[in-house]
């Protein structure tokens, strides 16, 4: 094998990441768990990096969780601990990730000869040797995480959110010397293996580069940006039909390669995958099957060429370590801070009136009773009539006076386009792989002459109107293409990854605009505010009373996994999906006992809603009652955009009610109540307040001013009788 002299290079100046430089830590003391919990109190320690004693080991660690490396005979991963529990999550070494080169498979670092798969011990380690065909080490730098993108902050947001996120960041560089091909001389690829370590979460992210070295183009067939032999939840013996074996639920795994689902889940189909380990020989399963191999890898693909000199970067992975054993709300909180933690601008939550018109009068008379009403944009929705791919100077000119008009009233102008679906064809859409088709049965190739005429108009839309909100209906969804569609695609392995980056650079290019961006699909990580929070369309054709009850009904299940910000609701002001007058608030004044239930629902839930109509009011007694909501709303905006704390789903027969959380402000938690029923409501809940931050006495509220001080019990909870008039809803604000 090839012969590396092993350098380790440490950041000493502020060049390498452009950002404060970092050296290691020669001790971890400062870096142990404070025994505090992070979601409540948080942690006083940052993200670092030290060496131990001997030098031969680095650990990335933030008081939380820390990741440890053998930097010698080969780099490896060694030890992933949660520091919270003293738990280790990792039982065998793998390499750092793997890559298919020209169609040989490169391990990168790593160390084989572990007897035992089961358990890793540090007595194996001396023994342990490289894998003479992988990429080897050859040094590391330290830095602080950089900004995937501009975000441009024009509009409320949280007030805690940091961007580039606060932490520590790694770089691992690895060199594989590829043999003469073809009349070309040997060279050297270099892999750099990207870490970074936040502050405050127990949050890695990872990401690989590679850069070619040869003096001849290197395609990339495959790459694995992950490779985790994680220790097991379960040891079923039998592996039967109908029953799944579990895989580990103690790491949550995401990337930003997601697209095509509403959830983490479905959307990161793509990449994270749970398979068996062939070289776990000691597990208890019988048939060796048990899914406790973490490999992060793409479906298909990249399948890119990189030239001579040029730099290949891969998706990034963000990993959660849980410190519960499957509480529901415990793990549903850390997720929700993973994501205001690395993409911040989901905190973003403007309240929109979504127009069914581009008749510049109705338009102005939206924005004027937005101004109004204290609503903050006004978006042209489907059906309105706005077509951004129309080039032609009065279409543009049109809507950029609309758009001035709206800043002059302090309201931000948007629209809609719809990509997902279409019918394009002259061999414009994708051409789906035998036995598979497009998610929403047609999609355009954004790799064709069509997909790439169609982004150029969006931009220049953009750019000569000012709009500053863009609704993207059906998104790109993951569809493959067989289709080769030079320059950006050759085929089907690469035409995921191909069309992935152009719907990303698009978004990318949005957020650092300032565009609030609405994608129906989970590309929070690459720019986008919010997804819906996950409802039946037609249902909204529904009787108002039930769509009442539906509202509060999605809320609930959509903000186990979601912020309030991160999922749009909907109020069909006029007819949606059909249903007729029994179905719309239309007229608005003789309904307004229904518009202030919707309002509420999602109001004090935190959540904004599609406002769907020509207008938010119709009378004096209407605008009245949106401006009362909207100016409630914005009083207590920062605690009903934080957290919610779920208690009772809303079922129609009784009081349903959910409670907003946030130990760092002044206001530390807001319990909601509803009320279904035709008459008023007394009842007495307990509320577990834990998460507010309190922990002796809590002082709340009522709607009728009178504040109580309530002594917490052992459990952090409290016994409040509330109040809720027929058909309506309660507040109750605790400080």
């Amino acid at each position: 094998m090839p012969r590396f002299d092993l350098v380790i290079l440490v950041l000493t100046t502020a060049s390498l990441l452009g950002q404060p430089p970092v050296a290691p830590r020669s001790s971890p003391g400062d870096l142990a768990f404070a025994g505090v919990d992070w979601l409540v109190r948080g942690v006083p320690r940052s993200a670092g990096a030290w060496t131990s004693a001997d030098g031969r080991e680095l650990h990335l660690a933030n008081g939380l969780v820390r990741r440890t490396f053998r930097l010698a005979p080969d780099l490896a991963c060694v030890a992933l601990e949660d520091l919270r529990t003293g738990r280790s999550l990792l039982r065998a070494v793998r390499p750092e990730a793997r890559l298919v080169l020209d169609g040989n498979t490169v391990n990168v670092g790593g160390l084989v000869g572990q007897p035992n798969h089961a358990y890793l011990l540090p007595a194996w380690l001396e023994t342990m040797r490289p894998d003479p065909a992988a990429a080897h080490f050859v040094g590391y730098r330290l830095g602080r995480p950089k900004r995937r993108f501009p975000w441009k902050r024009v509009r409320p947001h949280a007030p805690d959110v940091v961007w580039p996120p606060a932490g520590v960041a790694l770089e691992l560089d690895f060199v594989k010397v590829m043999p003469a091909s073809a009349g070309q001389a040997s060279g050297t690829v270099r892999i750099v293996v990207h870490y970074e370590l936040y502050d405050g979460v127990p949050v890695f992210a990872k990401w690989l580069t590679v850069h070619n070295g040869l003096t001849r183009p290197l395609e990339i067939d495959r790459i694995a940006t992950e490779i985790l032999a994680v220790v097991e939840d379960a040891n079923p013996v039998e592996h039967r039909i109908g029953v799944p074996l579990p895989a580990p639920d103690t790491i949550h795994v995401e990337t930003d390669y997601a697209m095509g689902g509403f959830k983490h889940a479905h959307a990161n189909r793509w990449t994270v995958h749970w398979r068996p380990d062939p070289q776990y020989m000691t597990q208890v399963n019988w048939a060796r099957q048990m899914p406790c191999l973490l490999e992060v890898e793409p479906t298909r693909g990249p399948d890119v060429i990189v030239e001579p000199g040029k730099t290949f970067t891969s998706f990034r992975t963000f990993e959660l370590l849980h410190d519960d054993d499957g509480d529901r709300e415990r793990r549903g909180l850390a997720l929700r801070r993973l994501y205001r933690t690395v993409a911040p601008w989901v905190t973003e939550n403007p309240l929109i009136l979504h127009v069914v018109s581009t008749r510049p009068d109705v338009v102005r008379r939206a924005i004027d009773q937005a101004e109004t009403c204290g609503f903050e944009m006004v978006s042209l929705s489907f059906g309105s009539g706005l077509n951004m791919e129309d080039a032609r100077p009065a279409n543009l000119e049109k809507f950029k006076a609309l758009a001035e008009y709206a800043t002059g009233k302090g309201i931000h102008l948007g629209g809609y386009s719809l990509l997902s679906s279409r019918r394009i064809g002259n061999g414009q859409n994708v051409v789906s792989p035998p036995g598979e088709k497009p998610a929403h049965g047609a999609c355009p190739a954004l790799t064709s002459q069509w997909g790439q005429e169609y982004f150029k108009k969006l931009r220049a839309f953009f750019e000569h109107t000012g709009f500053l909100q863009f609704t993207h209906d059906g998104s790109y969804p993951g569809d493959f293409d067989v289709t080769p569609r030079p320059p950006l695609q050759r085929g089907l392995d690469d035409s995921q990854w191909a069309q992935w980056n152009v719907i990303c650079e698009f978004y990318r290019w949005l957020r650092g605009r300032g565009v609030y961006l609405r994608v129906p699909d989970y590309y929070y990580l690459q720019g986008g505010n919010e997804c819906g929070m996950g409802y039946r369309e037609v249902n909204w054709s529904l009787p108002r009373a039930q769509q009442v009850i539906h509202t509060r009904q999605n809320i609930y299940d959509g903000t186990w996994t979601k912020t309030p910000s991160m999922g749009w609701m909907f109020v069909p002001l006029t007819q949606y999906h059909g249903g007729g007058a029994a179905a719309t608030i239309e007229p608005l004044d003789a309904h307004r006992d229904h518009y202030r239930r919707m309002l509420d629902s999602n109001l004090a839930l935190g959540v904004q809603a599609v406002y769907r109509g020509h207008r938010l009011y119709d009378t004096d007694a209407t605008r009245d009652l949106v401006r009362d909501r909207v100016t409630w709303f914005k009083r207590h905006r920062h605690i009903l955009e934080s957290d919610l704390v779920h208690g009772r789903r809303a079922n129609g027969k009784d009081v349903d009610w959910m409670l907003h959380v946030n130990p760092k402000l002044d206001e530390k938690g807001m319990l909601v109540v509803f009320n279904p029923l035709v008459v008023e409501a007394k009842r007495t809940l307990r509320v577990p307040l834990y998460y507010t931050g309190l922990s002796d006495r809590a002082r709340i509220t009522g709607p009728d001013g009178k504040t109580i001080e309530h002594e917490l019990g052992r459990d952090y909870a409290v016994t409040i009788d509330v109040v809720v008039p027929a058909g309506g809803m309660a507040a109750y604000l605790i400080r």
